[in-house]
């Protein structure tokens, strides 16, 4: 999907309203683009946020935790959801030890 942004001076600035969402595979792949981005610079924000040097927000999604959220079991979706709410980058192996119930 095409998206332009542009330097809207003080007048549009920036906000969290607006955020880019990376669906990830697996460990390897949250870590190599959460790193991409925190660390050029960026920060670091809960639940799988974050934000580059130049203000924009991420999220940096493992397909694991949207499965979970997307359950048919509430109890899934509860602890996965419980689980995220502790992590700034999402940990898949917790968040599948949390669907599991362990």
């Amino acid at each position: 999907m095409p998206c332009i942004g542009l330097n809207g001076g003080p007048q549009f600035t920036q906000s969290e309203a607006f955020s880019f969402q990376i669906a990830t595979d697996d460990q390897e792949e949250t870590d190599r683009y959460w790193n991409a981005i925190v660390g050029n610079g960026g920060q670091e924000s809960a639940c799988g946020w974050c934000k580059d040097r130049w203000g924009v927000s991420w999220q940096i999604t493992p397909r694991a935790l949207t499965d979970a959220m997307e359950s048919a079991d509430s109890g899934v979706r509860e602890r996965a959801f419980a689980a995220m709410l502790t992590m700034q980058k999402i940990d898949v192996a917790e968040i599948e030890r949390a669907v599991a119930g362990a």
